[in-house]
């Protein structure tokens, strides 16, 4: 597998775990507060941000990235417990 190839699959695999995490959240199966939502995005825009590099395209870095990042917060922020 040539690189141009390789760096198609890895935006694809980006690309997959965001809209997986976006379409669990609004059909419901995703709460947006759980960890898994969040790491599929961080993952997610993680890759992405990696891929917009080389070609450097300052956009698509800045979105990724502070996705990323956002993301990353909402995975560190402390749980409030649920009540009934």
């Amino acid at each position: 597998m040539d690189l141009a190839m390789a760096r198609q699959l890895l935006s694809f695999l980006g690309a997959l775990l965001i809209l997986v995490a976006y379409v669990g959240h609004q059909l419901g199966w995703m709460n947006s507060r759980a960890a898994t939502y969040n790491i599929l995005n961080a993952v997610g825009s993680a890759i992405l941000c990696y891929i917009a590099l080389h070609p450097f395209q300052i956009g698509f870095i800045v979105l990724e990235s502070v996705w990323t990042v956002i993301s990353l917060y909402a995975l560190a922020r402390p749980r409030r417990a649920v009540s009934s």
